[in-house]
């Protein structure tokens, strides 16, 4: 898999063959939403598998999980695969309580296939506008 250049701390992208890894961090609230949708929407209509790693998300509120369910959705309409990896529990269990386990399916851990694309960055929380 090959690194997609880009300056955008909260957002990390690698990409082969049509299997696409954007792994997010930061906290995922309607400021960092607003930033990401875009290049989310883009990397959906271009990518055969997406899997979205938010393992170095510090926070997901209602507005970020919207965007992760439009995410699925528009994948999985597309016929593509998809794949969501979340291993913290706060997060898994907004998801549960929202209902939405069976359209995010989310994996606690990236498969072995797919190389981690989120290198360490301590420190980053939203977005400067």
């Amino acid at each position: 898999m090959q690194l997609i250049p880009r300056h955008d701390p909260y957002l990390v992208v690698r990409s082969a063959d049509g299997t696409t890894v954007a792994a997010l961090r930061g906290e995922l609230d309607l400021v960092l939403v607003r930033h990401l949708r875009p290049e989310l929407d883009a990397l959906v209509r271009e990518s055969d598998a997406l899997t979205l790693d938010i393992r170095g998300l510090t926070f997901c509120d209602a507005t970020g999980l919207g965007l992760l369910a439009h995410c699925a959705g528009c994948v999985r309409r597309s016929g593509a695969h998809w794949r969501l990896v979340c291993d913290q529990p706060s997060i898994l269990r907004l998801i549960r309580l929202a209902a939405l386990g069976d359209l995010l399916s989310p994996q606690t851990e990236l498969p072995d296939e797919l190389p981690d694309a989120l290198p360490a960055a301590p420190g980053v929380t939203s977005p400067v506008p």
